[in-house]
C-alpha cells in the first residue's frame, strides 16, 4: 500500500513539473512571436533571382530554367561577397517553392563534414531519391533536385574525384552546383561536367545604390563621403560593406556615419599614420623608422592590413619601375612570412627599411 502511495506521489509530481513546462515553453513561444533582431546581411539577402545585382548572365540562365528550360550542372566562381550562394538559393526557392524547397535541396558548407565519406553516402544517397509531388500554388516543378556544395575549393582531391560518378550517374533526377573563390582548385573532371560562371566583384556604383537602399530603409544618417569610402574599404564585396554599415550604425547610435567611423570599423589604417611610415622612411633614420613601426603595432594594427594599404601608395608614388618592382617584391616576401607564422615587428622593419633603401636614391 505505502508503495502504491510513493508511486502516485511520485506521478503527481511528475504531472505537476510537466505542467510547468509546458506552461514555461507556451509562455517562451509567445515571447518568440516578437520580430527577432536579423543581421542585415540576411535581411537583404535576394529573395528571388531579380534582385541579384551585377550578374547579369547567371541570372538570364537561371531565367531560362525558371521559365522552364533544363538546368545544367553549375559551377560559381569568384571573390567574396559578389552573390553566388545567394543567387542559387534564391533560384532554388523559385524553382520549389518554400515547402519542397526544403526536401529538394541539400547544401554543404565548408563547416560541415565533406570528406570522401559524406560524399559517397550523405550526398550519393540523396541524389539518389527519386523526385515526386506538385508545387501547392499550382506552378510547374522541375523533376530534378539540387545539391549546392559550397566552398567546393575546401574539399579534398579524393572527396572531389568520388562526385564525378555521382553527377553522372544521377543526372536525371538531380543536378549539382558548384561555389568556390579559386576554380583552379577544383579538379578539371568536375570543371568539365559544369557551365562555368565567374562572379565579378561588384561595381561602386551598385554597391552605393544598395547600401543607400538599405540605409533609407533602417533610417541611417550616412554621409556621401561616408559612403564612398565605405565602398572603397569593402573592396567590391557587398556582404563586407553591409556588415560594416550595421556595425557603424551601432556604434554611433543614431549619429551621421562620417569617413572616420568608417576607418575606425573596418580596420583600415589612417592616411595620415601611412603617410607618416613614408615620411620616416625618406628621413633616412633607421631610429625614427623603428619607433613608427612599434607605434603602428602597439595601436593593434595588422601587419597585412598595411601592406595591403603600402602596395597601393607605392603604385601610385611617383617612383621609378626598378624602384616599384624591388619594393613589391618585398612586399611579396612579407606576406609570405606572415602567412608562415614570422614575427610582425621584425617584418614591417625589414620592408620599410627596403622601402628606405629605395626612396633614398631618389634624394
Amino acid at each position: 500500500m505505502q508503495a502504491f502511495l510513493k508511486g502516485t506521489s511520485i506521478s503527481s509530481k511528475s504531472l505537476l513539473t510537466k505542467d510547468r513546462g509546458v506552461a514555461a515553453t507556451a509562455g517562451s513561444s509567445g515571447e518568440n512571436k516578437k520580430a527577432k533582431p536579423v543581421p542585415w546581411v540576411e535581411k537583404y539577402r535576394p529573395k528571388c533571382v531579380d534582385e541579384v545585382a551585377f550578374q547579369e548572365e547567371v541570372v538570364a540562365v537561371l531565367k531560362k530554367s525558371l521559365e522552364g528550360a533544363d538546368l545544367p550542372n553549375l559551377l560559381f566562381y569568384g571573390p567574396p561577397g559578389t552573390g553566388k550562394t545567394s543567387t542559387i538559393l534564391a533560384a532554388a526557392r523559385e524553382l520549389f517553392g518554400p515547402e519542397l524547397f526544403r526536401l529538394r535541396v541539400l547544401e554543404l558548407n565548408a563547416s560541415d563534414e565533406r570528406g570522401i565519406q559524406v560524399v559517397r553516402e550523405k550526398v550519393k544517397n540523396f541524389a539518389q531519391l527519386t523526385v515526386s509531388g506538385s508545387r501547392s500554388d499550382g506552378k510547374p516543378c522541375p523533376p530534378f533536385k539540387i545539391v549546392i556544395l559550397d566552398e567546393a575549393d575546401s574539399m579534398t582531391s579524393a572527396a572531389q574525384a568520388a562526385l564525378r560518378r555521382t553527377m553522372e550517374k544521377e543526372s536525371k533526377t538531380t543536378r549539382f552546383c558548384l561555389i568556390c573563390n579559386y576554380v583552379s582548385r577544383i579538379i578539371e573532371p568536375l570543371t568539365s561536367r559544369c557551365s562555368k560562371f565567374r562572379f565579378k566583384p561588384l561595381s561602386d556604383k551598385i554597391q552605393q545604390q544598395r547600401l543607400l537602399d538599405i540605409a533609407e530603409k533602417e533610417h541611417v544618417k550616412i554621409s556621401d563621403e561616408g559612403i564612398a569610402y565605405l565602398v572603397k574599404v569593402s573592396e567590391g564585396d557587398l556582404r563586407k560593406a553591409i556588415t560594416f554599415l550595421q556595425s557603424a550604425t551601432r556604434l554611433t547610435g543614431g549619429k551621421e556615419i562620417t569617413e572616420r567611423v568608417i576607418t575606425d570599423i573596418a580596420g583600415v589604417i589612417p592616411a595620415d599614420k601611412i603617410d607618416g611610415v613614408f615620411a620616416a622612411c625618406q628621413s633616412g633614420s633607421f631610429d625614427k623608422l623603428e619607433a613608427v613601426v612599434k607605434d603602428l603595432i602597439d595601436e593593434g594594427h595588422a601587419a597585412t592590413q598595411l601592406i595591403s594599404q603600402l602596395h597601393d601608395v607605392v603604385v601610385e608614388n611617383n617612383l621609378s619601375d626598378k624602384q616599384k618592382s624591388i619594393i613589391t617584391e618585398k612586399l611579396a616576401e612579407v606576406d609570405k612570412c606572415l602567412a608562415d607564422g614570422a614575427d610582425e615587428h621584425l617584418q614591417l622593419i625589414s620592408l620599410c627599411a627596403t622601402v628606405m633603401q629605395q626612396l633614398s636614391q631618389n634624394c
